[in-house]
């Protein structure tokens, strides 16, 4: 079985879509696809559907999306054969006591692959293992095909996932841009940067990435001129001043020549796991560990 949640829902049973096309059954099946191999009670499903306010019919009605489900499932086996270890779409989508569970059989699942990649650049960070920690952050990021259950309708309970992935997507993506700092990519993370400014205009991190890589490439006004804009921004829309470590930056930039201009401070682990928890709104320049000026200037970056 292939999983892939990260983007437009997709799911495959011997290579063979068994993605409904009516949404509430779609719904049903970004639930159980999300936690595969788990047991999700009846009741999870229904507070997915109807957003808490099941009516009388719903342990009915999701008994009848699951059958149109295992419908497709059998389907999808019947165009490939048995397949090993699988005889019915019962073995696939599995009834247990108060649930059901979407059995993956050892296939691939994008979340886990995610989170298996992204675990190992992450740990490559901090071994200062920086060209492994970028190749490996940015196969993570290469496995996102969009937002998260994009083309399915999402209640309660899949909205939160949806926005707890899109965290640990940004935090696998703020520690790839460090790894490509420190590599001396500034010039190629240019264009890559300047489109993420602009759509996360409160981004902490990521604005102080920007900056490094304008001076670093030797436009040391626009680095101050993006530095003012997020100010501007902050004050305007959060009625906060920007956090003493890109207050520090900023003062860095205006001290020291280009070249002289480092990369940010590798966060911890446990920096990197809080960050992740943060919504864009939040400041994250503690989580991107924005060093001080003078630490700035003591190194070549």
């Amino acid at each position: 079985m292939e999983i892939r949640v990260l983007g437009a829902l997709d799911v495959r049973v011997c290579g063979v879509s068994v993605v409904p096309s009516a949404p509430k059954p779609r719904q049903v099946l970004g639930v159980l696809a999300l936690r595969a191999d788990q047991v999700v009670p009846a009741g999870v499903l229904a507070d997915e559907l109807w957003s808490g306010r099941p009516p009388r019919s719903a342990r009915t009605t999701v008994q009848t999306y699951v059958l149109q489900l295992r419908d497709l499932i059998d389907r999808a086996l019947a165009q490939v054969g048995p397949a090993a270890g699988v005889s019915c779409a019962k073995d696939v989508l599995v009834t247990s006591p108060g649930g059901y569970m979407l059995n993956s059989g050892g296939g691939l699942t994008d979340v886990r692959e995610f989170e298996r990649l992204a675990g190992t650049g992450y740990r490559a960070m901090d071994g200062e293992d920086h060209p492994l920690a970028a190749r490996m952050l940015g196969e993570a990021l290469a496995l996102w095909r969009g937002p998260a259950f994009a083309d399915i309708p999402v209640g309660g309970q899949l909205a939160v996932e949806a926005k707890r992935l899109e965290e640990t997507r940004l935090c696998a993506l703020d520690q790839r841009i460090e790894a490509d700092l420190r590599l001396g990519r500034h010039r190629v993370l240019l264009a890559e940067l300047t489109v993420l400014v602009d759509r996360y205009r409160t981004h902490e991190s990521l604005h102080g990435q920007y900056m490094i890589a304008l001076h670093r490439s030797g436009r040391r006004g626009e680095a101050l001129e993006a530095y003012q804009r997020l100010r501007n921004t902050l004050v305007r829309e959060l009625g906060m001043e920007p956090s003493v470590g890109l207050r520090r930056l900023q003062r860095s930039i205006l001290l020291a020549a280009p070249e002289r201009t480092a990369a940010p401070e590798r966060p911890a682990a446990s920096d990197r796991a809080a960050a992740a928890g943060r919504t864009e709104r939040e400041p994250v320049a503690a989580a991107a560990g924005l060093p001080d000026a003078a630490a700035r200037l003591s190194r070549v970056g």
